[in-house]
């Protein structure tokens, strides 16, 4: 067993001892029946920012060892978006930010569900740092694309990152040049493809809520 197996074991173990740490977390924020503590919010969302790297790590290990491919599935967007909105929001109420969704009616993507759950919980953690006070998710079709997008109420991102993106917009994404979230999502993005189009990820500033809003665009 090579170093790269070692870590990738190493790193299994870890998420799954995390995601116990996350769950107990969670029930001692029920049994005290406390809805909005900024120091539970915090151990909360960063618990749960620890697992969704862990989780983009091990991905990333499992694609570059040819072990990990895309299962397209139909999906009901309004219905993945609405399970991920409930699986944020107890984290995201004790940092007094709300989680909304909003999803075009009857909209349905093709694409892999798994993957795709954990690049925007990945980039909802990421925008609870953040946002002034609430996130929005939200789902469209755009010429042929699905749009799934994340807004913040936020600074917004930096215009360096915004002005960077123009010429790697359609590009595979190679390692180093973001941070392990954003690279994980446009992998991820690249990794879904329909003919000659491939999905990819685009960041603005001044949406929907005023803040950044990382978008991902899948054919």
């Amino acid at each position: 067993m090579n170093f790269a197996d070692i870590l990738a074991s190493l790193i299994h173990d870890m998420k799954n001892s995390l995601g116990l740490v996350i769950n107990t977390i969670d029930d001692l924020g029920e049994e005290l029946q406390v809805h909005e503590n900024p120091k539970l919010g915090t151990l909360q969302h960063e618990a749960r920012r620890l697992n969704d790297n862990l989780i983009a790590l091990l991905s990333l290990y499992k694609i570059d060892k040819g072990q990990l491919s895309t299962n397209i599935e139909e999906i009901d967007v309004e219905q993945f978006l609405y399970e991920i909105s409930v699986d944020n929001q107890a984290t995201a109420n004790h940092l007094g930010i709300t989680v909304n969704y909003e999803s075009e009616e009857g909209l349905v993507g093709y694409f892999d569900e798994w993957l795709m759950r954990g690049v925007i919980n990945s980039l909802i953690g990421n925008g609870l740092r953040y946002s002034s006070s609430q996130i929005l998710i939200h789902a469209a079709s755009v010429d042929g694309y699905l749009v799934l997008s994340i807004d913040d109420d936020g600074d917004g991102f930096p215009q360096n990152m915004i002005d960077a993106q123009t010429a790697q917009q359609h590009k595979k994404p190679q390692q180093g040049e973001t941070q392990l979230g954003h690279y994980f999502a446009s992998l991820v993005a690249h990794m879904h493809s329909n003919g000659e189009r491939e999905g990819y990820i685009k960041l603005a500033n001044n949406q929907r809520l005023g803040g950044g809003c990382f978008s991902i665009w899948l054919p």
